[in-house]
């Protein structure tokens, strides 16, 4: 059998990320299903880079403000790690890349040579994307490989 395709899951602090992942786990690696996976997972959180005014308010602020960051990078990765080992899908490399997320995932996708890549919708309305920018929707017109956008059920309260 020939190597696997990359599937990248992107994820952040939103619980809409962690829908999207635990929603490919269950629909594409599924371990009671007859034959594995055809896919290799690469979970991959884009860091945003510290705000700029941070970097120039003196040297005890950045230093403080890298160790948040980090902190709630390890925080992320390890929750994907741990919805992966409860899920028993055991071969999954997780990234942490520092950058606009926008960018840092089409170039993963290009490093990777991703196959498909995932992305949780935040569902931002026209107003909200218009000031924050869309993610899943620059990945959509930009990647090169196909993009599934996981929108997360609406609860019914």
């Amino acid at each position: 059998m020939g190597e696997k395709k990359v599937m990248l899951v992107a994820m952040d602090e939103n619980e809409h990320s962690t829908y999207a992942l635990e929603w490919t786990l269950q629909t594409f690696f599924t371990p009671f299903q007859s034959s594995p996976s055809p896919f290799k997972l690469v979970i991959l959180y884009a860091r945003p880079f510290a705000p700029i005014p941070a970097s120039v308010a003196g040297p005890y602020v950045l230093p403080t403000l890298e160790v948040q960051m980090k902190m709630v990078a390890d925080q992320i990765t390890g929750k994907a790690r741990q919805i992966c080992a409860d899920k028993l899908v055991e071969d999954v490399e997780v990234e942490v890349i520092e950058g606009d997320a926008r960018n840092v995932l089409c170039d993963a996708v290009d490093r990777h040579h991703a196959s498909i890549l995932i992305l949780g919708s935040h569902g931002y309305g026209k107003l909200k994307r218009a000031f924050l920018g869309s993610v899943s929707e620059y990945c959509a017109h930009r990647a090169n490989c196909s993009v599934m956008i996981v929108k997360r059920p609406k609860s019914k309260n």
